[in-house]
């Protein structure tokens, strides 16, 4: 009798210690706050500010301009948790980083889809079916702002690149002395 005893008590012992341990853990991740992943959301802001303008009413181009800049911040941080999450979900497989940021970023997606379907919700008030080409737009604007940083940093290159004479770049220099130095001029 006390040969069965002694390893079910061991049994009830280990398990129920394990369970009052997970249970205290759930209860004390519940109620933690994690930091948010994204910083704060001044597009939103700004348009609810707008909305919200009473005095002087805020006219409605200014208002669907607010909101396709308010769709613009949605497409990039879309754009930065697709290309943050595969990489995070790695780190955790691998254990380099904590639960806490892995939570945030999933906090931070649930937050983004309902303020993707808000920003729809507020495009079709304006105008029905605007909701379903607001993101496409804001996508096509990023795009082409992305187009104008590289088209001026362009601009910029040629007025650096033009202070050398045409065979003394930085990088011709750095070509002949690679050849110099191989004695193949």
């Amino acid at each position: 009798m006390a040969s069965i005893l002694v390893p079910v008590a061991y049994l009830i012992i280990v398990f129920g210690g394990l369970f009052m341990f997970s249970y205290y853990y759930r209860k004390h991740n519940s109620t933690r706050v994690y930091e948010p992943y994204f910083p704060s959301h001044p597009e939103r802001n700004a348009y609810i500010t707008l909305l919200q303008q009473s005095d002087p009413p805020a006219s409605d181009s200014l208002l669907k301009s607010a909101l396709v800049r308010r769709a613009m911040a949605d497409v990039q941080r879309v754009l930065r948790i697709r290309e943050d999450k595969p990489a995070l979900q790695n780190l955790l497989q691998k254990g380099s980083i904590g639960d806490e940021l892995w939570n945030s970023l999933l906090a931070a997606e649930k937050e983004l889809e309902v303020e993707i379907m808000e920003v729809i919700s507020e495009a079709n008030s304006f105008v029905d079916g605007w909701g379903q080409v607001i993101f496409p737009t804001a996508n096509e604007m990023i795009a082409n702002e992305k187009m104008r940083a590289v088209f001026e940093r362009t601009a910029e290159l040629k007025a650096e690149l033009g202070k050398y004479p045409s065979n003394s770049s930085p990088f011709m220099e750095l070509l002949s002395l690679t050849y110099v130095r191989r004695g193949q001029i």
